[in-house]
């Protein structure tokens, strides 16, 4: 089957938002790495309506007024990927969740491995938010648009990252995710 896409520009990044079908099938980013998410062949449709209508979300998103997306998935994968895929939609806007406290929430609490690695083929990045997935301490892991990518989309919700002190000492500073209450413009 033969894909279509278009280019959007984001605050990330150039976007390319990909169709088949009447669904959205992935969100790659400007340097992603080839291959993460097979696709076929593609093709540029400006007139796409769920690509149209993916492209409009996302600009409510990056400017702040939308923090749940509505637009059909086709997400293509293996019965694991998807079952991961699935439990990132669940994660609310403005909160993170651990490696493992998805693979507990799948119902596979030993798959903390298995399920970062799920993550990083995440095909839709962004809308199934594989970028509120960070380290059981905290700290920020690997992200397919870089931890740059990573660390704007989570201060957009209102997540902001602080240094562990005692690591700034020993040269090794790890960022970690802490919630902000964006009403009183403080982190609790």
């Amino acid at each position: 089957m033969e894909y279509d896409c278009i280019v959007v520009p984001s605050p990330v990044g150039e976007l390319t938002l990909v169709a088949r079908g009447t669904a959205l099938a992935a969100i790659l980013w400007e340097n992603d790495k080839p291959n993460r998410v097979r696709l076929g062949a593609m093709r540029v449709d400006d007139g796409c309506a769920v690509l149209q209508e993916t492209a409009r979300q996302l600009v409510e998103y990056f400017a702040g007024t939308r923090q749940c997306f509505d637009v059909p998935l086709d997400f293509a994968g293996t019965a694991f990927q998807q079952e991961v895929w699935r439990a990132l939609l669940t994660i609310p806007y403005g909160q993170t969740r651990s490696y493992g406290e998805i693979a507990r929430q799948i119902g596979r609490p030993a798959a903390v491995r298995a399920v970062g690695a799920a993550n990083g083929k995440n095909p839709i990045s962004i809308i199934a938010p594989c970028h509120r997935v960070i380290g059981a301490t905290g700290e920020l892991t690997g992200f397919a648009g870089g931890l740059h990518a990573k660390e704007t989309l989570l201060a957009l919700e209102g997540i902001a990252l602080s240094s562990d002190r005692e690591a700034l000492k020993t040269g090794h500073a790890r960022r970690r995710a802490m919630p902000i209450d964006t009403a009183q413009g403080c982190l609790f």
